[in-house]
């Protein structure tokens, strides 16, 4: 076994030991969640449906439950090696300042132009819709991430993107907006008077921020109704959970050559990409009966999907455009306060995500916003990076779990996911600073009122 001492700050892998396939965790899955709904129909929804919003490529791979691994294209590897292996950093400062016996690791997915663990699946969804012959592509955004690297993508492979990113966001980040702009994007605050979504929501919330339902509904409608175009969407969805399980491929690799396996992982959770991505092989030996890990899913109170939420059909967007989706949501017209987490400001959870979570495979807890940054301040000023406020829901449990290893006396090892860094979230973090950062709990009353619209589709 390798000495605690032994093992580096990062741990680097060479591109030779990049994986060569992505970890598709519903092979694994004893039972499979349920399929998308025809809303009309309430029928499972065919292929020929899913096609006219989405690449044919990642149609395939959204309906594929039963193949281990699916291999990713030379295209896209190449793509990923200008920043893939990403590093996995031993948290020694954080450790050493919490007083912790723990052992505190985390998977770095912000070394890239976008920032996060985004560019995983966008140079994918790009590369699937330029080998089919598109010319552009449609999507949301919340706090900017998953535009940006669409925006980078998209440049690379020679399509035209249209951003509708939630207003909200766009008024707290505009740099992260000027970023997709330099990278050819077209953005657009959500909701807007551009479509016919946009209008009939600002009319049913006159003066909202916006979410990411509200966005992803304005960015379904124009990419159905213009030729040569799809959709690409950043979380939620099979096929983005796969494409991101290099995350969790990586991490194992490198975990494996010093001999260390967690005992918990740790990731936020807002649509269920990066936390999907990170557990998948984890999970796969858990689902297998090969080894035994902990998960935790971090979400913030403010949208508490997961520990609030009803495990029911919904749509994945506000418009009421999208598929019905079996998952934990607060239902699609549930509108987030505007806290400054906003890529977690959607109402429901990935279908795997939320099957994992049904059958107790997962635990999921919420923490304040207040919390949250805190959490940000200490790992800041110990390991030397601003992280995205998404990022630091994982921070605030990992802090909190090495905290009781503390009391305890026990070494746990504990794995988390830094999403990405915050250097654009710097109106929130000055909020924080300055003591003007507040804590939102929607009320039982709230929620009630949004799911019980889901009647109709769950009878």
């Amino acid at each position: 076994m390798t000495k605690t001492t032994d093992i580096p700050y990062k741990i680097y892998l060479t591109e030779d030991e990049m994986p060569r396939s992505w970890y598709n965790v519903r092979a694994d899955m004893p039972e499979k969640h349920d399929p998308m709904l025809n809303p009309a129909t309430l029928e499972p929804a065919t292929r020929e449906e899913l096609e006219k919003v989405f690449c044919s490529a990642v149609v395939e791979q959204e309906l594929n439950q039963t193949d281990r691994y699916i291999e990713i294209p030379d295209g896209i590897r190449n793509f990923y090696k200008m920043y893939r292996p990403s590093p996995l950093v031993r948290a020694y400062c954080l450790e050493k300042a919490l007083g912790t016996p723990a052992e505190i690791y985390y998977k770095f997915e912000g070394n890239n132009t976008s920032g996060s663990h985004k560019l995983n699946s966008a140079a994918a969804q790009a590369y699937y819709a330029k080998q089919e012959g598109l010319t552009s592509l449609t999507t949301e955004t919340g706090a900017g991430q998953w535009g940006t690297a669409l925006s980078m993508a998209c440049a690379f492979f020679g399509l035209d993107l249209t951003v509708f990113m939630v207003k909200v966001s766009s008024e707290q980040k505009p740099h992260r907006r000027e970023v997709m702009r330099t990278y050819g994007a077209k953005v657009i605050p959500s909701p807007s008077d551009t479509t016919e979504c946009g209008r009939a929501i600002l009319k049913a919330h006159p003066g909202t921020g916006g979410s990411l339902g509200c966005a992803i509904s304005e960015a379904v409608e124009v990419a159905v109704s213009t030729p040569g175009c799809r959709y690409g969407l950043g979380s939620v969805l099979d096929h983005v959970l796969l494409h991101q399980s290099i995350i969790g491929c990586e991490s194992k690799i490198a975990l494996d050559k010093y001999g260390v396996h967690p005992d918990m992982i740790i990731g936020c959770a807002g649509g269920g990409s990066n936390l999907g991505g990170l557990i998948s092989p984890f999970m796969g030996e858990k689902l297998r009966g090969e080894r035994d890990y902990r998960f935790i899913a971090v979400e913030p109170v403010s949208c508490p999907s997961l520990t609030r939420g009803k495990y029911l059909y919904d749509f994945g967007d506000t418009g009421k455009i999208t598929p019905l989706m079996k998952m934990y949501t607060l239902g699609c017209d549930f509108i987030p306060s505007a806290n400054h987490a906003g890529g977690l400001r959607y109402h429901g959870m990935s279908a795997v995500i939320s099957k994992l979570y049904h059958d107790g495979f997962i635990e999921a807890r919420s923490v304040e916003q207040t919390s949250v940054f805190k959490a940000a301040e200490a790992f800041a000023r110990t390991e030397g990076i601003l992280p995205a406020p998404e990022s630091s829901h994982a921070i605030r449990v990992a802090i909190d779990e090495a905290l009781k290893c503390k009391e305890t006396g026990e070494k746990k090892v504990i794995l988390f996911g830094l999403t990405g860094t915050g250097y654009f979230d710097m109106t929130a973090y000055k909020k924080f600073n300055d003591g003007e950062m507040s804590d939102y709990v929607p009320t039982d009353e709230e929620i009630e009122k949004s799911v019980a619209q889901l009647e109709p589709y769950n009878k």
